[in-house]
């Protein structure tokens, strides 16, 4: 018994070292005469009866597939990517399964199953392709196109999906090509739905976290104009136009070249000039309501330095002149009224 059992566990560690110097993963391969095989590997994870069972399904949803037959191609694929996970089969299931559904116009699964291979097999070949995948889909879905139920009904237009979609990218590959261009659309998005709040959050992190991107100008320039769009005029909250001259700066020191710094510098002027208005207002307030001169002088030089070389400025500068005409008028009068005052104190001695 010692004798055969040796005998038996040597044969056993030379066949794991043989295993061991072949490639490690197994790939399939299809042919239209002999079905799936695999190749450049050794195992398909699986042994005996479920091995060929996973293979059946596997060589009837292609051969479905093959014929067009999709709605069998489906039920096999999905057989397989549900019980045979951690074999060869199951990612190349999984794949097949979101192209499929993909081709149905079935956004939402299609996406659900590439997913599934981006969280459950990170490490496949596929993985940039399915991110470019899901890209596709979520941009479809933003531009308007309509998820189909059971591959034949169309939905509603759903573009907050394509928002939670695009997120989701972020998330999967975050140093891709694809994070700043899904930031890009979620902004896009965002300011398409109204939700200005959460398209300045996108682009502000699209340029914190991708400075470096040939979409950065454009991410400077959007948060600029969406910040303006913001601004109710010179006798409101002046926050909006604050960040939209900071951001419209930014965009004139950080591309000079860019072909859009006219369109810039003219968002920025339009800016400042509201952000002097607000001053004047207050300013006009405090002299003509409160004849509070040194009030009025404080914010008429804001309304300069906001703006110095505008008609606004000009109109300040005016409006400073009458201030200190009024208070020479006001000290003369404080001065006659002082010395009358004296008289008539001195001549009741």
């Amino acid at each position: 018994m010692f004798f055969p059992l040796v005998r038996a566990l040597g044969l056993a560690a030379v066949a794991l070292v043989c295993f061991a110097t072949l490639p490690a993963r197994a790939e399939l391969v299809w042919t239209p005469g002999s079905g799936w095989s695999i190749e450049g590997g050794v195992l398909s994870g699986l042994i005996g009866d479920e091995a060929n069972n996973a293979l059946e399904l596997m060589n009837r949803a292609r051969a479905a597939e093959e014929r067009g037959n999709i709605g069998t191609a489906i039920k096999n694929y999905d057989r397989v990517s549900k019980r045979y996970v951690n074999s060869v089969y199951g990612p190349e299931a999984v794949y097949r399964l979101a192209r499929l559904r993909l081709s149905n116009r079935q956004y939402f699964k299609a996406f659900d199953a590439f997913q599934i291979i981006v969280s459950r097999y990170p490490n496949s070949p596929r993985f940039n392709e399915v991110v470019g995948e899901q890209y596709r889909i979520a941009s479809a879905l933003m531009d308007g196109a309509r998820n189909r139920t059971w591959g034949w009904l169309p939905g509603f237009r759903n573009r907050d999906q394509a928002i939670r979609y695009f997120e989701q990218i972020i998330v999967n590959a975050p140093y891709s090509d694809y994070a700043p261009l899904a930031l890009m659309n979620v902004a896009r998005a965002h300011q398409r739905l109204g939700n200005d709040i959460e398209a300045i959050d996108a682009l502000d992190r699209m340029i914190n976290f991708y400075p470096q991107s040939i979409l950065a100008p454009d991410a400077y320039l959007k948060l600029a104009e969406t910040h303006a769009s913001l601004v109710d005029g010179p006798a409101y909250d002046q926050a909006s136009t604050r960040e939209a001259i900071t951001y419209f700066e930014d965009f004139i020191i950080l591309f000079p070249s860019d072909d859009k710094v006219a369109a810039a510098e003219r968002g920025l002027g339009s800016m400042k000039e509201v952000l002097a208005e607000s001053k004047m207002t207050i300013a006009e307030f405090y002299f003509y309501r409160r004849s509070n001169f040194r009030a009025a002088r404080v914010f008429y030089n804001e309304a300069i330095t906001a703006f110095p070389d505008s008609a606004v400025a000009e109109r300040a500068r005016a409006e400073l002149a009458k201030i200190d005409a009024a208070e020479a008028e006001r000290a003369a009068r404080a001065e006659q009224s002082g010395g009358a005052t004296r008289k008539k104190f001195l001549g009741l001695f």
